[in-house]
């Protein structure tokens, strides 16, 4: 008989376009909830993860659109506090995913590239056979050989690639490799038993990430720029994202978007969607706070109290062309470096926990763009505790911890604002 939940899933998910699909399941891998090939075909594991997710997302149904867009955004800022990097490696010729905050330590290897951990416990390698080279059937035969220190757990051999995982007594690893006209390349991740819980998602991530012969229309821009654009995009569009954003709001009360001061000058009739907004009260710390209608849920951010470190990663959300965008940001002093787009002033940037770090004080009025795209520029922020400032001014209370929270429900309180 039918389970009537799972159908039900299936036809939610396979409604969605194939690109959104996909970018579900990537989310999924990255909250951990998703340990398959991000395909965007639906089965069990994608009906288990999303099941997972959602309860612990207090019943947010993230096939729904703001649902979809705080995993979508949680999922990014798992990504970037991994800082997770995919470009072509010049070594091996093949496109790889890097968790640059594990994997510090980077060696030149003669057909391919070594990334480790600081202490030598995580390690991968990219490998490049030329044709006339080992083929995948004698590395298949290789890696699965039976020998009295290592346990294979899984393995699969298709006409033209391989995947074997194996254990030993005290490590896990996972091996790809896939053969074309250029010959073979693959990759190979070892690691200590003991950090399988927390290597585990890295490894699918680097996996559904691998191309071994790319080209720059299957990449995308992304893929192949040393600096890539920012986050990731939601399922649907924030509110007021129809037309050019002056800036960004977070709403914090019913009917109610805090927002930085700046996003008002010269802007003597804000928006937010299509919905006039009306100035209720600005502060000197670069403050505004408007009432439209129309404005979705509110949430209120808990403040971070405590300092942040230096080069922390933090998370920007701001609304951008094809819905929220979640972008990596690194604290410096008074601000952050991030790759924010135009309409980002007043966008919040939070923790990885959820908590407030601040609001971005102003965009600049004229930036320096790469290809169509603005890269990672220096932002001033309204510190958290000017924000709990002039909330509790304003008459609203001061926000309680969320259980299990983190940037991703946040997205769903972030809205466009802009000038007619």
């Amino acid at each position: 008989m039918p389970d009537p939940a799972f159908e039900a899933t299936r036809v939610a998910f396979e409604a969605l376009p194939e690109a959104e699909r996909k970018a579900v399941q990537d989310a999924l891998v990255w909250t951990g909830d998703f340990n398959a090939v991000v395909s965007g075909a639906f089965g069990r594991r994608t009906f288990d993860a999303l099941t997972a997710y959602r309860t612990r997302a207090g019943g947010a149904d993230p096939l729904e659109p703001r649902g979809r867009a705080a995993l979508l955004a949680a999922g990014a800022a798992a990504k970037a506090a991994a800082r997770f990097r995919v470009a072509v490696d010049p070594a091996s010729g093949a496109a790889i995913g890097v968790p640059e905050r594990l994997l510090s330590k980077r060696t030149a290897l003669p057909a391919g590239t070594r990334w480790q951990s600081a202490d030598g416990r995580v390690t991968l390698e990219s490998r490049a056979i030329p044709p006339g080279g080992e083929t995948v059937d004698g590395l298949f035969d290789q890696l699965t050989v039976p020998l009295p220190t290592r346990k294979v757990t899984y393995k699969l051999r298709r006409p033209d690639s391989l995947v074997v995982t194996a254990e030993t007594g005290t490590g896990l690893s996972y091996v790809r490799y896939d053969a074309g006209p250029q010959g073979v390349r693959g990759f190979l991740i070892g690691y200590d038993r003991a950090l399988a819980a927390e290597v585990g998602r890295l490894v699918i991530a680097v996996a559904n990430a691998f191309e071994p012969f790319p080209t720059a229309a299957a990449l995308g821009p992304a893929k192949v720029a040393a600096d890539p654009p920012p986050g990731a995009a939601a399922a649907v569009p924030p509110t007021g994202a129809a037309g050019a954003e002056a800036g960004t709001g977070l709403a914090i009360a019913p009917g109610r978007a805090l927002t930085a001061a700046s996003v008002l000058e010269g802007c003597p009739a804000p928006r937010v969607g299509t919905a006039p907004a009306r100035l209720i009260a600005t502060d000197p710390a670069g403050l505004a706070l408007l009432e439209a209608a129309g404005i979705p849920a509110p949430i209120r951010v808990p403040v971070r109290t405590d300092a942040v470190a230096a080069e922390e990663v933090l998370i920007a959300l701001a609304p951008g062309s094809d819905g929220v965008l979640a972008a990596p940001a690194t604290a410096v002093a008074g601000g952050v470096i991030a790759p924010l787009q135009p309409g980002s002033a007043g966008a919040p940037v939070l923790d990885r926990s959820g908590r407030l770090v601040g609001l971005v004080a102003r965009y600049p009025a004229a930036v320096r763009r790469v290809a169509g795209i603005v890269p990672p520029a220096r932002l001033a922020l309204v510190p958290a505790q000017a924000v709990a400032a002039f909330l509790a001014g304003q008459g609203v209370a001061e926000a309680k911890p969320i259980p299990n929270s983190g940037p991703g429900a946040v997205a769903q309180a972030i809205v466009g604002i802009s000038c007619r």
